[in-house]
């Protein structure tokens, strides 16, 4: 991914393009078209095509601080996806999901950590939400969809802790009592963040999912902003042809 300036952007009720790469709807699903470069170490051309189908669009809002500052917004938290990059083995499709967060403050005003995890059931998604304010104050919630989009708040099952990730970031889930979530897949590993694909359980039944835990308190460090112009680069001019 690359930082770009307001000449990179281009907007519309379907179409959301950033330089070379965009995103758009056509009738029942996303595309999304990636022209990048890679990151250090692995410095190399990522372009290719996502499609990303949905069971069902939601209307879920879910405010993360009282006064509404933050909100997460899953529109489509169960969903099939299509994957085809220019690398080998990059072609990939199954379950995925769609989602994203708004706020009108940084992260690290209001949050010192947060885990979140996706998972998939045989009646569509769970969802779990836990984080810690700066305030001392806590989020915890757990919501299932349906098929059909439709979202009911759930009993939360109790918190499993995990493996540290390869920077340290501590790690917990959900899961049924006495069931030891596991990283099945690393997927980013950063020294405040950490992305993988988790087992855990709930009603009794195996899921595999998509987890993530953030450290705020690691990310406001001096030390470790820095890093991040390393890991993204930013192109302030761009031109459409």
């Amino acid at each position: 991914m690359t930082d770009r300036g307001q000449s990179a952007l281009r907007q519309s009720e379907t179409l959301f393009q950033v330089g070379p790469s965009s995103m758009c709807w056509e009738k029942d699903h996303l595309i999304i078209n990636v022209n990048e470069i890679g990151s250090p170490p692995f410095i190399s051309r990522v372009k290719g095509q996502i499609i990303v189908t949905p069971k069902a669009l939601t209307k879920v809002e879910l405010p993360l601080s009282d006064d509404g500052a933050h909100i997460w917004r899953p529109f489509a938290p169960t969903s099939h996806i299509s994957v085809d990059l220019n690398g080998n083995g990059w072609q990939w499709e199954g379950h995925g999901y769609f989602d994203a967060n708004f706020g009108i403050r940084s992260l690290e005003e209001d949050f010192s950590y947060w885990t979140w995890g996706r998972y998939p059931t045989g009646l569509g998604s769970t969802c779990f939400y836990d984080a810690t304010r700066l305030d001392g104050s806590e989020l915890a919630v757990a919501i299932q969809f349906d098929l059909k989009g439709h979202a009911n708040e759930a009993p939360l099952p109790p918190k499993a802790p995990m493996r540290r990730s390869l920077w340290a970031v501590a790690r917990e889930t959900r899961a049924d009592a006495g069931y030891k979530p596991k990283q099945i897949k690393n997927m980013l590993d950063a020294p405040f963040y950490s992305r993988s694909a988790v087992k855990t359980q709930l009603d009794g039944v195996e899921t595999l999912g998509v987890h993530e835990a953030l450290d705020l308190v690691r990310f406001r460090s001096p030390l470790i902003k820095p890093m991040l112009a390393l890991r993204v680069p930013r192109r302030p001019v761009w031109t459409f042809n």
